[in-house]
């Protein structure tokens, strides 16, 4: 018998599929959209590079954001149903900082993708410094007639690592966005990657820790992919990265997930890397794998989501 409450299935944890069947009846899929925006550490207000793993704001799964939101939902409808029979969308601003702009473009290009049929709700991705006081009153206004979920990419709760990828802000900016949107009873996701530079699996581990003790309505747990034309590809090259092997994320997965509470939905526990672009680990570009490895080593661990929460 499975123990943990959050499943229909065999799954040890809070699963998106989950949280979609029980909130919406349905099975939903993100449509990715790249409506054009760019980033502090690219524009120059912090930088020109972007952070050290980035390739084009993981653009490869969106849409050409030369065409407009409309015209990107469209592909992606045609793609999802395809695959997977007609289903809810939910309208995924996906790459780069999704939040950087005035609130009128904002509220013109979230009420375009809202307006679309078959779309319920946004997902928005976006960084903690990008989080103001005017685009999360927007945000609130739309999250009481929709679904809507910021993703908040922090990625570790270790400044000193943030640093050295060049993320831009401290943890203590990351805190104030995060309670600016609770404030406001906006569902939010927040991000972390595993494997980053310098980082021991206690260092990724407490970072589930810190980040579960906030109460995240989601997380995103990543492998960190190395990807080519990065700064962290030459750093893998010089030999100053060392990616993880699959029974080492494996391992760190479980220790994170017993540290989240056990509401919190995972929207994702292993992350895609582009196959054109993918250096390291190869292992990773096997998702079926990677997610039965971590369903099998929960089981045998007799552990689950929260279990040491």
């Amino acid at each position: 018998m499975n123990p943990f409450p959050y499943s229909d299935d065999n799954k040890r944890y809070h699963t998106l599929s989950y949280h979609y069947m029980h909130t919406f009846g349905e099975r939903l899929f993100k449509a990715a959209i790249d409506a054009g925006f760019t980033c502090p550490t690219l524009d120059g207000t912090k930088g020109t590079n972007g952070c050290s793993f980035c390739l084009g704001g993981a653009g490869e799964f969106a849409g050409n954001c030369r065409d407009s939101v409309t015209k990107q939902l469209l592909g992606e409808k045609e793609r999802i149903f395809k695959k997977q029979g007609a289903v809810g969308l939910i309208a995924y601003f996906r790459v780069h900082t999704n939040t950087y702009a005035d609130t009128e473009t904002l509220c013109r290009l979230y009420t375009e993708a809202l307006s679309f049929p078959g779309v319920v709700g946004l997902s928005i991705g976006t960084r903690a410094d990008c989080i103001t006081e005017e685009n999360a009153d927007l945000l609130a206004a739309l999250a009481e007639k929709s679904y809507v979920t910021v993703e908040l990419g922090l990625q570790t709760v270790h400044d000193k690592t943030a640093v050295d990828f060049g993320r831009g802000y401290d943890y203590k900016v990351f805190e104030n966005a995060y309670r600016l949107l609770k404030s406001k009873n906006i569902r939010t996701c927040i991000h972390l990657i595993n494997g980053l530079k310098g980082e021991t699996r206690d260092m990724m581990v407490e970072s589930a820790r810190k980040v579960g003790l906030l109460r995240p309505d989601a997380v995103k747990l990543h492998l960190l992919h190395i990807l080519k034309g990065t700064r962290a590809a030459k750093e893998y090259e010089a030999g100053e990265i060392i990616p993880l092997r699959k029974d080492q994320y494996v391992d760190i997965i479980c220790r994170q997930l017993e540290v989240l509470p056990p509401e919190t939905v995972m929207e994702r526990i292993t992350g895609d890397g582009p196959k054109a672009h993918l250096i390291a680990p190869k292992w990773s570009l096997d998702k079926i794998s990677v997610l039965a490895a971590i369903d099998k080593e929960l089981a045998a661990r007799s552990t689950y989501q929260g279990m040491l929460f």
